[in-house]
């Protein structure tokens, strides 16, 4: 299986990444990439080590692969898969949103409904062809399936200018030429292809814009422009523990006419063709399947913080701060509850797909964007100003000048300075620095606008049972009851 030696030598290719105006000339060594390309090396190595339990026999090459690239078909499939995807959500603690698995998840769901996609010019088979790349390569695939926000208000053909949202220019014999803008391709600097689509709802005006394909970050005419990375403005990774590993910048992908061979593309103007391949497959439960057990365990490790800046500041038996670090334990247990409760309600498909059961799912989500910013109020209340006093860097701790004040002013009983000091730099890493502010902002619009979210929570609840059991009870009495009862109190 691929190694991290082998991913990171395939990034030194042609791909075209601004930064300040100026294109990255090796990604895997640039400061602003190195950081989060280093770790999905590691996570690829745990996956290439058999002793983790990541691999399964696949039929089709008679070898082992990544499981978390296939499609679970049975209960043991599917603990098997979320093992493996909560082995690689604890090595990064839940902060990479764009692990190799999120995407991956989406194209093995897509690979299990090739009748949702359109068999003219061979579109289906392409999608079986593109996941036996993923699974045979272990490629690493982000996506980028926003249009950029120039208005809300109307969709990409009512736009003023020509195509603004990616779409169709030109249509060859062998493939299509495209051109325009889609965002929001995290981690896609340092991916090996990206799968641009559209996830907003289009109109009949949009055929243009309404495609789906692949394409390598290093083909010619694709730009990415990142927002500013963090990782090159840390003092140190004791300063900045998260900022320096996880920051997987964001890109909006810009093609100038960059040609797509079609045996790429998977949707090719065809509206409702784009929200089959969400929707009708399983790859959006399963996407977010493993997006809600990387979100659960980054709870789990903001309430770590909490509970050890509780204990090192000797207030966790204080009655006010057991209710904070109560409810932090809530608000976490209800996100593993709604994960747990998916994969115990999952249903087998017509395709021998095993679902994750979407209702406990979709509910769990409907709360993110109420769930993070709670946890994070909490975690601030919790550290209080103890994230405000502490030296600028590492070096006030080690210098001879200046550490024995921090020793004596700057610690806790049972706690030297070094480990206090690093313990509430972490806690800022992940409440107050520019990268947390990130993350706040991507937690609430992960799987889009909140509206949109409860909306899918809306539509995969069960309603029927809670309205009959409403009509029944309202059936129960009514008027003649009352007017009985009021003659009786009158004789």
């Amino acid at each position: 299986m691929r190694t991290s030696t082998d991913y990171l030598a395939s990034l030194d290719d042609d791909r075209r990444v601004i930064v300040d105006g100026k294109p990255v000339e090796h990604v895997a060594s640039d400061p602003a990439f190195a950081p989060i390309a280093s770790t999905i090396g590691d996570l690829l190595d745990l996956a290439a080590d058999p002793a983790n339990g990541m691999q399964v026999h696949d039929e089709a090459t008679d070898r082992a692969v990544n499981r978390l690239f296939l499609a679970p078909r049975n209960a043991d499939d599917l603990q098997s898969w979320r093992d493996a995807a909560q082995i690689w959500a604890d090595h990064t603690h839940g902060w990479v949103g764009r692990s190799p698995d999120h995407v991956g998840a989406f194209v093995a769901a897509f690979s299990s409904h090739p009748e949702a996609f359109a068999t003219e010019r061979g579109l289906a088979d392409n999608v079986l062809a593109f996941h036996r790349r993923i699974v045979e390569n272990d490629l690493h695939v982000s996506y980028a399936i926003i249009p950029p926000q120039v208005s809300r208000a109307t969709t990409a053909h009512a736009w003023e200018g020509d195509f603004i949202q990616v779409g169709v220019k030109e249509e060859r014999e062998d493939g299509i030429v495209v051109s325009g803008a889609q965002m929001l391709a995290t981690g896609g600097a340092v991916a090996d292809e990206i799968l641009v689509s559209c996830i907003k709802p289009l109109k009949a005006e949009d055929a243009d814009f309404a495609v789906s394909f692949t394409v390598p970050v290093g083909a010619e005419g694709l730009t990415l422009y990142c927002r500013r990375p963090y990782a090159p403005g840390v003092t140190s990774e004791y300063d900045y523990p998260l900022s320096s590993r996880f920051d997987e910048t964001d890109a909006l992908l810009v093609f100038h006419d960059v040609f797509i061979p079609w045996e790429n593309v998977f949707v090719y103007k065809d509206v409702a063709g784009l929200r089959k391949q969400f929707f009708e497959t399983a790859a959006h439960v399963l996407g977010n399947f493993q997006a809600q057990i990387r979100f659960a365990t980054k709870l789990k490790f903001l309430a770590g913080i909490a509970r050890k800046v509780a204990a090192v500041n000797d207030v966790d038996k204080f009655p006010g701060v057991i209710e904070k670090l109560g409810e932090l334990a809530s608000l976490v247990s209800i996100v593993e509850s709604g994960v747990n409760s998916a994969q115990f309600t999952a249903t087998t498909d017509a395709q021998g797909f095993l679902r994750p059961g979407a209702q406990a799912l979709y509910g769990a989500m409907g709360l993110q964007a109420e769930i993070h910013p709670r946890v994070i109020g909490i975690l601030r209340d919790l550290v209080g100003g103890g994230v405000l006093q502490v030296p600028s860097s590492v070096h006030e701790l080690v210098e001879v000048a200046t550490r024995d004040d921090m020793e004596r002013y700057v610690s806790s009983p049972g706690i030297s300075s070094i480990d206090r000091v690093k313990l509430f730099k972490l806690a800022w890493d992940a409440i107050g620095s520019e990268f947390a502010g990130r993350h706040q902002q991507y937690e609430l619009f992960y799987s889009g606008a909140p509206f949109v979210v409860k909306g899918y929570a809306f539509r995969n609840f069960d309603y029927d049972g809670p309205l009959a059991s409403v009509e029944e009870f309202l059936a129960s009495y009514g008027v003649t009851e009352l007017a009985a009862i009021t003659e009786e109190v009158t004789a």
